[in-house]
């Protein structure tokens, strides 16, 4: 059987302090063990899987805020027109082709020859 492999408390302090550039004042860690009341159709427990939590204390005075993952790109002015305008007709497209036919009496557009 694999071993899951955690962080320790020392690898936690590393990460933030080398990645973030926040400093770090204390880490504490504890393992939650996941419950295990639920039963399935057999009658037979099934457990949760256990898992790690970490209290971080930063340094007196400072804040930590994630960075943003998913910046906005920035558009030049003559591509947004396009690039809207092809959006446009891509979303009316979608909608024609959801739209109902009132031949077919409620019968979905899949349905049929």
């Amino acid at each position: 059987m694999a071993r899951n492999v955690l962080m320790t408390r020392v690898d936690l302090r590393n990460y933030l302090e080398r990645i973030y550039n926040v400093p770090v004042a204390a880490v504490r860690t504890r393992v939650q063990h996941g419950s295990n009341r639920k039963r399935d159709h057999r009658n037979v427990r099934i457990k949760k899987p256990d898992y790690k939590v970490a209290y971080v204390q930063l340094a007196h005075g400072q804040t930590f805020t994630f960075p943003d993952l998913f910046p906005e790109k920035k558009q030049s002015e003559g591509s947004t027109a396009v690039d809207e305008d092809i959006q446009d007709k891509f979303l009316e497209e979608q909608r024609e082709r959801q739209r109902h036919d009132p031949r077919r009496g409620g019968v979905p557009n899949w349905f049929g020859l």
